[in-house]
């Protein structure tokens, strides 16, 4: 029995052709569902994952046993035992606000958690704000994971790593091509992120001192403190990775990276930027930040 691309789907097209065929097959999802797990478990169980992610991500307030509620009602059958490893291996019981807990604190790691200071900081030039984030691609079997650095002025992608892992390894690695790449001025750049242990960490904030760049994290409970990265991810998605059938880590890597490099940095035309790519926007600035002369250059300053 093959699977009917899209039966997990909460909607659209697919969905719909999968519901018809059920009907006419009279096979109902449950049956099918057990029949899939049987017969390709690595295949069934990463499309349970991208469903339990999904639902997770759109309902954030939910634990696993509404989680498992939802995913019964596309027809898995599923215990909530399984929904709740799902969601622990992915860190999406994270999601959930504790209740009574301080929106200042974070429990997550001992690591220190740095200040917001991008919420003030207008950048005037590129590299005086990068927005870091990291999301999840699917497989056909798997999942692998990206990381990426952007410049809060040209909206650039100025560095990034794929693994198979969410190690520190991951974020490090698409630091260390930014830091490789950029022109920045030690003491004018702020790298802002969320509170996640691959940036908290002392082996990120430790390059991040030494290169003479300012660590600055998102406050508790406001995913929109680092927006803009969160854009880039959901452009990422919409334009390559959504509907893409990647063999593997080495082909996601390649096929992805070909979008930043050539398509998005390159060639997408970004409205914030009057509609030049992110590339063309940086050219066009009067005078880089980097053709200051030293003499006249000073750090930037971050309202209290």
């Amino acid at each position: 029995m093959t699977h009917p691309q899209g039966a997990g789907s909460s909607g659209g097209g697919s969905a719909g052709s999968a519901r018809r065929l059920f009907t006419l097959t009279g096979v109902s999802r449950a049956s099918y569902y057990r029949h899939w797990a049987a017969h390709a478990p690595r295949a069934e169980e990463s499309e349970l994952r991208d469903l339990v992610q999904r639902l997770a991500l759109a309902n954030r307030v939910y634990g696993y046993r509404r989680i498992t509620e939802l995913v019964r009602r596309q027809g898995w059958p599923v215990n909530r035992k399984r929904v709740a490893r799902l969601m622990a291996g992915d860190n999406l019981l994270a999601l959930r606000r504790p209740a009574f807990r301080p929106a200042t604190t974070d429990s997550r790691h001992a690591w220190r958690v740095w200040p917001n200071l991008a919420r003030h900081l207008q950048p005037m030039a590129s590299d005086q704000l990068w927005v870091a984030d990291i999301t999840y691609v699917r497989l056909a079997e798997a999942f692998v994971y990206l990381a990426v650095i952007l410049d809060a002025f040209s909206r650039k992608v100025v560095g990034w790593a794929m693994a198979d892992h969410l190690r520190a390894e991951l974020a490090l690695e698409a630091l260390d091509m930014a830091l490789a790449s950029r022109p920045f001025i030690e003491g004018g750049l702020v790298h802002h992120s969320d509170r996640g242990v691959q940036y908290a960490c002392g082996d990120y904030i430790e390059r991040l001192l030494a290169h003479g760049v300012q660590p600055s994290m998102s406050r508790a409970g406001c995913p929109y403190d680092n927006a803009m990265a969160e854009s880039f991810m959901k452009t990422l998605k919409t334009e390559e990775v959504n509907g893409a059938d990647y063999r593997d880590l080495a082909d996601a890597s390649a096929r992805i990276g070909q979008f930043i490099d050539t398509v998005y940095n390159r060639q997408r035309l970004h409205s914030a930027l009057g509609y030049l790519s992110p590339e063309e926007f940086e050219t066009n600035q009067p005078k880089p930040w980097s053709a200051i002369p030293r003499a006249t250059q000073t750090s930037i300053t971050v309202p209290n």
